[in-house]
């Protein structure tokens, strides 16, 4: 039987957890945290973040599901697009590739429904998010910078002692952040 009230939130990071969980909260919803990030470079930019967002599942008395994590695959997906700008091709494909996994994770969990927090960050383009979740019958699109989600998130990070981290989360947002070209 799936629960309707029951809701998955993909999860890229525990900051962009914290911006965005209370709003689901108050509309009444059981929040399951899903982190499925196999975009995240390197390995242990991936850990530390997992790390972080369990500290807080555990703070705030979240259940968290992990998915695998499997860069090769990712890769694989966004092969041809690897000198696209932020917020290009690119990162479309990879919003494709997270919400396909949380679609995954919320029939295989009986779920009603899933989002993402990705909606958070003021360097996504939510409507790009929502264009890529369309698809999936399941998706509930949530603009999380809404109603101050953002500044939430900064007041949570300091409250909880969560580690902030200074790019979207890919080798190629890296590269380019490290060339002065991109934000986080």
């Amino acid at each position: 039987m799936i629960e309707e009230k029951k809701i998955l939130l993909h999860t890229c990071c525990a900051p962009c957890a914290a911006g965005s969980w209370e709003r689901l909260r108050e509309q009444g919803y059981v929040v399951t945290f899903l982190y499925s990030n196999s975009n995240i470079y390197p390995r242990a930019e991936y850990d530390i973040r997992l790390e972080n967002i369990r500290k807080f599942a555990d703070a705030i008395g979240i259940e968290l599901l992990c998915d695998t994590y499997d860069h090769d695959s990712w890769l694989k997906r966004v092969q041809g697009l690897e000198q696209e700008p932020e917020k290009g091709g690119r990162c479309t494909v990879c919003f494709e590739f997270n919400l396909e996994r949380a679609a995954f994770f919320a029939e295989k969990e009986k779920i009603g429904s899933f989002t993402t927090t990705l909606t958070v960050s003021p360097h996504k383009e939510s409507r790009m998010i929502f264009d890529a979740g369309e698809r999936f019958s399941r998706y509930l699109a949530v603009d999380f910078k809404e109603k101050g989600g953002h500044k939430r998130s900064s007041v949570l990070c300091r409250e909880y002692g969560l580690y902030r981290q200074s790019y979207c989360g890919c080798e190629f947002s890296l590269r380019d952040r490290e060339r002065g070209e991109t934000g986080g």
